[in-house]
């Protein structure tokens, strides 16, 4: 007699893949102990896959995340140059008032 196939719904799959990828262990090992088929956890995998919920040891995911903080330190800098800039234009300002504010004789 043919085997009986599981069948699962949208949710069920991407909770299952947001859940391998949380995971250290392998997607074989996984498998086994979700008792679903290796092949079919790899094909929900590149269906709902979200970067996001990889874990920091993805060689992936590092190189994403160190991308992200290379342009936020960048970002970060550039700000701090345009405050630096704005504080000298103060300053400027500032002395300006200080001359033209004063009686002339």
């Amino acid at each position: 007699m043919g085997e009986h196939r599981q069948r699962y719904n949208e949710e069920f799959k991407k909770q299952t893949v947001q859940f391998i990828q949380e995971q250290t262990k392998t997607v074989g090992d996984l498998a086994e102990e979700l008792n679903i088929p290796k092949s079919t956890l790899h094909q929900w995998m590149s269906q709902y896959r979200e970067l996001k919920n990889e874990p920091a040891t993805s060689v992936d995911r590092v190189r994403e995340l160190e991308a992200q903080l290379k342009e936020m330190r960048r970002q970060l800098q550039e700000k701090d140059n345009k405050i630096a800039d704005v504080e000298e234009e103060l300053a400027i300002v500032k002395k300006a008032v200080h001359i033209f504010s004063k009686p002339r004789n």
